[in-house]
């Protein structure tokens, strides 16, 4: 009975002495990607687009990354969504893939009333029927849609439109070459949503990424770049991505901004895809 009770008593005091972040509950990211959508090889690279943000993300402490493939039903997604803390889409016309489903939609919608995290990137923000567009407004703040949707290839260069945000901490405004994404349309008010990187289109300043402190406490965010694979090669591409999903989970961001090194062979698409 002694030897019983000394060994509660001291699993008691181990618990009791883990340090502060060992205690508590892991952060849970839900990477949602898809297979090929007819796009040519090394652009709309949705899955292995997210599998590359997952490993970066991966590096954050007390963070769980779930990289998945939404390909078909998705039947086990409403699911996976309840328990997540952050959900970042990248698929094709995700504003209208996530209203495919009623319990889809409902498990975003509740992912964001408690607080959750939601980004989006590229063709992931976008519907080609207008009609989807108010239900995604309200969540992610920003959308490519309607049959008035714009899109063009251009060089150009990013530009930081709000340098003080934290989303953009160690990011620098490069050259690049991308199908962007623009005259988007915007959440009302638009003056809630801050502007995090604009370029310059047909000789006009355009709005290609966001951040929204949403009135229901959450966060999201945006980015409408990402069409080639290869941009990933870009250090400001991966640290603004990787602090954007960070940030609708309120992590705090270095003031440098996050390490994001990568190899080779991360970078790399698999066999099949370079074709």
């Amino acid at each position: 009975m002694n030897r019983l009770f000394q060994i509660l008593f001291g699993l008691m005091c181990g618990l009791l002495t883990l340090p502060a972040n060992a205690a508590e509950k892991p952060q849970r990211v839900l990477l949602i990607g898809q297979g090929p959508d007819g796009h040519p090889a090394a652009t709309h690279e949705y899955n292995a687009g997210v599998r590359l943000l997952g490993r970066l993300l991966s590096r954050a402490e007390n963070l769980q990354t779930i990289v998945i493939s939404a390909d078909g039903d998705w039947t086990d997604g409403p699911e996976l969504l309840d328990g997540a803390d952050a959900a970042v889409v990248f698929v094709s016309q995700g504003a209208k893939w996530i209203q495919d489903d009623e319990k889809r939609l409902a498990a975003f919608q509740a992912l964001a009333k408690r607080g959750g995290g939601l980004a989006c990137l590229h063709w992931g923000m976008g519907t080609r029927e207008a009609e989807n567009i108010p239900k995604w407004l309200a969540l992610f703040g920003g959308c490519h849609g309607g049959p008035d949707r714009r899109y063009k290839v251009v060089d150009t260069q990013l530009e930081l439109a709000s340098p003080k945000h934290p989303v953009l901490r160690g990011v620098e405004p490069i050259p690049v070459h991308e199908e962007f994404y623009f005259a988007l349309k915007f959440q009302q008010p638009v003056e809630q949503i801050a502007p995090l990187i604009r370029v310059q289109i047909e000789d006009q300043p355009h709005i290609v990424s966001w951040a929204w402190q949403r009135p229901d406490g959450g966060r999201s965010f945006g980015f409408t770049g990402l069409h080639f694979h290869e941009n990933w090669k870009h250090e400001s591409y991966r640290r603004l991505m990787t602090q954007g999903v960070l940030w609708t989970l309120e992590r705090e961001i270095p003031d440098d901004g996050l390490a994001v090194e990568v190899t080779a062979s991360d970078l790399e698409l698999p066999t099949a895809a370079k074709k």
